[in-house]
């Protein structure tokens, strides 16, 4: 059985997601410890719970320490299986994070699978909706990963209730990504979203991206999202695409940060990105990164990035615990290279 230290480097939830999927990928079991160790609450929480329960009911896994507050969990995969789920966080935990972790989870599957999940669309340390439907599935649809997306209600701290649905396709040939090439971004669009608040907020951070993003010669189509939640909420995702790959940011909106503040620091976010080169944004890489492993049979993958986040280099290591890959960073003036064999 691996054994995985879940206090390693950054030590969050992502070690716990990130091996159970990887886990079910692969068939092999795993003994998880130390999870959270380092945090202010460790061990399980119900974001991470729903995770991995949704996992275990796909793939028939056994599991012991399964429970809220466990420091510690085993997971021994069976055979994965298609089908409709429908799971509650139960809490404002992100719905993002937790397909994610299915989506890789699933990678082999031989039927589709449908599952929706209630919790969060829109909170802190995680991908915004936007972000996952506009950003991250179609990163995967370029190496062959076809996911159908459908968000059904907006959901933000600290009550959730947001509500999501993806169809998972059978994959049949997933291909590297080889983005070792600069780009050229000329649109920029976006989604800001609300709910019950006052609708300047919204037109405010739409004036204050479009003003920051005059200062580059990138055409702006902006929407606003406005609807009804359990919670109030707002904040805005941007993307840019090229002919070969897409660059995302995010901001959310928080008590003491001015709209115009969600506004320009989104577009700056974004710019920075642009600027740097880069051919996946920092988020995207780190959440790319198994997919590279796993296409390693298929040829190399490469990209370039403006830095390396301690998500991303915790990643690598947990990595490295399933698949033998070799990940290679050359800094150069303005971002780093990447290559993974």
């Amino acid at each position: 059985m691996l054994e995985i230290d879940g206090s390693y480097g950054e030590g969050g939830g992502q070690i716990l997601r990130t091996a159970i999927s990887l886990s079910t990928l692969t068939k092999k079991p795993i003994k998880i410890t130390n999870i959270r160790a380092n945090r202010p609450n460790p061990g399980i929480k119900p974001q991470h719970y729903i995770s991995i329960h949704s996992i275990k009911e796909l793939c028939n896994a056994e599991t012991t320490g399964l429970e809220i507050g466990s420091p510690k969990l085993t997971f021994i995969p069976s055979d994965f299986k298609g089908g409709n789920y429908k799971f509650e966080i139960g809490t404002a935990g992100s719905i993002a994070l937790a397909f994610q972790a299915i989506i890789l989870a699933s990678l082999k599957t031989k039927e589709s699978v449908t599952i929706q999940l209630s919790g969060g669309t829109d909170v802190k340390w995680a991908p915004s909706w936007d972000y996952f439907q506009h950003v991250f599935l179609r990163l995967l649809e370029k190496i062959g990963v076809s996911v159908n997306a459908r968000l059904i209600k907006r959901g933000y701290y600290p009550r959730g209730g947001g509500e999501a649905a993806i169809t998972i396709n059978p994959c049949k040939n997933i291909q590297p990504l080889k983005l070792d090439k600069i780009q050229e971004y000329t649109d920029v669009n976006g989604i800001v979203n609300i709910a019950n608040l006052p609708e300047h907020i919204s037109t405010r951070i739409k004036h204050a991206t479009i003003k920051t993003l005059l200062k580059s010669d990138l055409k702006t189509t902006l929407d606003v999202e406005q609807t009804e939640s359990l919670s109030p909420g707002t904040g805005i995702t941007l993307w840019t695409e090229s002919k070969d790959t897409i660059l995302g940011a995010t901001i959310l909106g928080e008590r003491g940060l001015l709209s115009e503040e969600i506004g320009k620091n989104a577009a700056t976010k974004l710019l920075n990105e642009i600027e740097s080169e880069s051919t996946l944004d920092v988020y995207a890489f780190d959440q790319l990164l198994p997919y590279m492993a796993i296409t390693k049979s298929s040829g190399s993958s490469s990209c370039i990035v403006q830095k390396i986040s301690n998500h991303a280099q915790t990643n690598m290591w947990l990595i490295k615990q399933f698949f033998d890959v070799d990940f290679q960073a050359k800094q150069e003036e303005h971002h780093i290279k990447i290559s993974i064999n």
